[in-house]
């Protein structure tokens, strides 16, 4: 069964850094675009990166130039290197994955189980 497994979240300082990771585990054919989203309590799920498998990368307009999005294909893994965190910055951040198992099967979405970044003092 493919999974997408999350690590690196916790308890930071404003102004500190953490950085998460997301592998895409099971049996899978190809990992098109992954990415990472986080939802705030009371707010609606929001972008925070994404990243194809090309390397292009696309940025939330409140995480640009703070945070970095990356990713090794070999290891169907996505990183995101979290800079300069803000208390605003507080949520459960979830991992996204589209991906194809099987060769001419179609595109599936994927969500990790989410993982919380708490940025305070």
């Amino acid at each position: 069964q493919m999974q997408l497994v999350e690590s690196g979240g916790g308890l930071v300082q404003p102004g500190g850094s953490l950085r998460l990771t997301c592998a895409a585990s099971g049996s899978i054919f190809r990992v098109n675009a992954m990415g990472w989203y986080r939802q705030a309590p009371g707010k609606q799920r929001e972008l925070v990166a994404t990243i194809t498998s090309g390397g292009s990368t696309n940025y939330g307009d409140s995480v640009k130039g703070r945070f970095t999005i990356s990713r090794d294909n070999a290891k169907n893994t996505v990183y995101l290197q979290m800079n300069s965190l803000k208390p605003e910055d507080t949520a459960v951040y979830y991992c996204n994955a589209r991906v194809v198992l099987e060769i001419y099967s179609d595109v599936n979405e994927y969500w990790g189980q989410g993982t919380q970044v708490t940025v305070s003092s």
